[in-house]
């Protein structure tokens, strides 16, 4: 069926080309979107050239009406043989079909439904669709074609196209905030020598010229805590970020990513600066979705506000008061493997203490964790890069936000001892040795950097799966071209 339709588009092509009519011209002579030939509707009285793809056509005998859109909405058309000659006229109904783009030239005029329209005295096309286009009722209902098409997903379906709009929005926000705080934007290497800032397996490239391996940055921090030490005291980077890890809601290979630094302030500062963030980006892309006078969002049919005070969420007596297992104690790795065995917990037996922990923590603490807060208080062995609690050994100066089950950025009072950082370095290279492949590796180039002197400062990191959350749907779905497996 689909070959036939083809079939009939290219006869529908030649029929346009033997008329001498040059079906893909370089120019457009458009002089209105067709929102603005609308909304000045009363002030044009001359021709005007309008626009864009054809959504609806129907003939009725010498007269036609047709829908045309672009990138602000849609307008009608009339076309009569009256007003441009019947061979023009019969070229268009027989030859022109729904997805091609067109250039109609007329004066608007309302119709007796009082619809403001197009008179059309001339047209020429501007493109031929070759394919047919989905309907907006049936659409595509495969996801996996959908994602891989999503430009036929964009096209029919406006809360898609909206998504992408909110996103573009999202990110403004956040770079508008900092830059509103006195931070300055900077632009580090995606080629490392040595991935690190995160537990997560890299990917691997070849740099011909210089013949030698390169990984693709997994994080965003070692190089902008280098700048801190160079002597800037607020940066912050917006980039692509990759990890050679699964697919679900909350993961990608590759996703957009920020990081701030900030010089001569402590975790509770960056907390207060990370929830006014937060609260600024929630008010700006879901403001419209206030509720008596608060910002709320939807997940899993509950609502989510975000404009309240954020509460703190104590790690240890959370992992304690779901596990029995109290982490002031010296517990053994075996110990928390039992207990992921009697919760039927999944693990890999090359699991160190710090990964078993995190996983027992993701699957009982994290599924309380619904309203926005803050997680607070971690255990040392999950936090490489975070600078001891100095009222307690066993656990690090670090926050994250939380809301919805999920992570939402990942924040610290930086390591800035380079004899403790390397230490934490070897701690993590055994565990890459033991069969952790997430571990992270030994930075010689950063520890020589903090032996320079690095300012006491606070780090936040968060990435689009913050907008995902806002937008109750999977960080997949919310990425214009997301990776996918080789179409079979």
């Amino acid at each position: 069926m689909r070959e036939d339709i083809i079939k009939t588009k290219l006869e529908k092509l030649e029929g346009l080309k033997h008329s001498k009519m040059e079906i893909y011209p370089e120019k457009s002579e458009r002089s209105f979107s067709n929102k603005k030939a609308t909304d000045d509707f009363d002030s044009i009285k001359k021709d005007i050239f309008l626009a864009g793809r054809l959504r609806s056509l129907r003939p009725m005998g010498k007269s036609a009406f047709a829908h045309i859109e672009d990138g602000s909405g849609k307008i009608q058309l009339f076309l009569s043989e009256k007003n441009i000659g019947q061979e023009k006229y019969k070229l268009f109904v027989k030859n022109i079909e729904i997805g091609d783009f067109v250039q109609a030239k007329g004066k608007l005029f309302k119709t007796k439904t009082g619809e403001k329209t197009l008179e059309v005295n001339d047209w020429i096309i501007l493109s031929k669709s070759l394919r047919p286009i989905p309907t907006e009722y049936y659409g595509i209902k495969d996801t996996e074609e959908l994602l891989r098409k999503r430009y036929l997903d964009i096209l029919i379906n406006p809360e898609a196209k909206e998504i992408f709009k909110k996103k573009n929005i999202f990110w403004q926000a956040v770079r508008s905030f900092l830059v509103k705080q006195g931070f300055l934007e900077v632009q580090m290497p995606v080629l490392e020598n040595v991935p690190g800032g995160a537990e997560a397996k890299p990917f691997i490239t070849h740099h011909n010229i210089l013949n030698r391996d390169f990984y693709l940055r997994i994080s965003l921090e070692l190089p902008l805590k280098k700048l801190l030490v160079g002597g800037y005291e607020k940066v912050f980077e917006i980039g692509r970020v990759f990890r050679n890890e699964g697919i679900d809601r909350e993961h990608l290979q590759e996703f957009d990513h920020m990081e701030f630094y900030w010089a001569y302030a402590d975790m509770e500062k960056g907390m207060e600066l990370t929830e006014k963030m937060f609260k600024e980006i929630a008010e700006k892309v879901a403001g419209d979705k206030k509720k008596e006078n608060k910002i709320v969002t939807k997940y899993k049919k509950q609502e989510i506000i975000w404009s309240d005070d954020f509460p703190r969420v104590d790690y240890f007596e959370e992992f304690k008061k779901e596990t029995g297992i109290d982490l002031n104690e010296d517990v053994s790795v075996e110990d928390l493997k039992n207990k992921a065995d009697e919760l039927k917990i999944e693990y890999k037996d090359a699991y160190g203490k710090g990964r078993i922990i995190d996983t027992l923590y993701k699957k009982t603490v994290r599924q309380k964790l619904i309203q926005p807060c803050f997680l607070v208080g971690h255990p040392i062995e999950v936090s490489p890069l975070a600078k001891k609690d100095s009222g307690n050994p066993k656990k690090v100066l670090r926050f994250q936000p939380v809301a919805c089950q999920s992570e939402l950025g990942n924040g610290f009072s930086e390591l800035n001892d380079p004899l403790e950082q390397k230490k934490r370095f070897e701690e993590q290279m055994k565990l890459r040795k033991a069969g952790d492949e997430e571990a992270q590796m030994m930075s010689d180039d950063f520890i020589e950097a903090l032996e320079y002197g690095m300012p006491p400062a606070v780090g936040f990191g968060m990435s689009e799966r913050l907008f995902a959350v806002l937008m109750d749907k999977s960080v997949r779905e919310t990425v214009i071209f997301p990776p996918m497996k080789e179409k079979k």
